[in-house]
């Protein structure tokens, strides 16, 4: 994949606004301008924010529309990182985006991939290379076209009895 010809914040900037979400759940290290901005338009999300590690109590047992990771995952080994997205994916919210400084963190694009996130856009900026994954679990997997009645045994009986 080619370099992206926006910034990440722009990036960032995009997604928030085509998602927007009333429940975000933010983990960074720092603040970030694409966040600033998204919460002066928008002052009405529900914003959840932690840093890097464990997720709070607090935070821990909520649903968020949308999760994003900046920032955070340079600060963890791989295992922790990991138990983190997949916890946060799993528990938390449907939809995550993850925007990561590759050369920063022990993480690789595959490792990304192995929990089902897709590569969005790659930036670059001399030595320095982000990528921005992301995963929502309403499109992670499609039903196949073959199941439906027509391939059932007794079509009259799909979708109402569960054995």
């Amino acid at each position: 994949m080619s370099s992206s010809t926006q910034t990440p914040q722009q990036a960032i900037a995009a997604l928030l606004q085509e998602q927007q979400p009333t429940r975000l759940l933010v983990l960074s290290a720092s603040g970030f301008p694409a966040l600033d901005a998204f919460m002066d338009a928008y002052p009405d999300t529900a914003l959840g924010l932690a840093g890097p590690g464990r997720l709070p109590a607090e935070l821990a047992g909520r649903r968020f529309d949308l999760a994003l990771v900046v920032d955070c995952l340079e600060h963890l080994s791989l295992r922790e990182g990991q138990e983190l997205l997949g916890g946060v994916r799993n528990l938390n919210s449907g939809r995550l985006a993850v925007l990561a400084d590759l050369q920063a963190s022990p993480w690789k694009e595959t490792d990304f991939y192995a929990l089902a996130l897709q590569k969005m856009a790659t930036f670059v900026r001399d030595e320095q290379t982000l990528g921005l994954f992301t995963y929502d679990v309403r499109q992670y997997k499609q039903a196949p076209d073959w199941l439906n009645a027509r391939f059932w045994a007794n079509p009259q009986h799909f979708g109402k009895y569960w054995w």
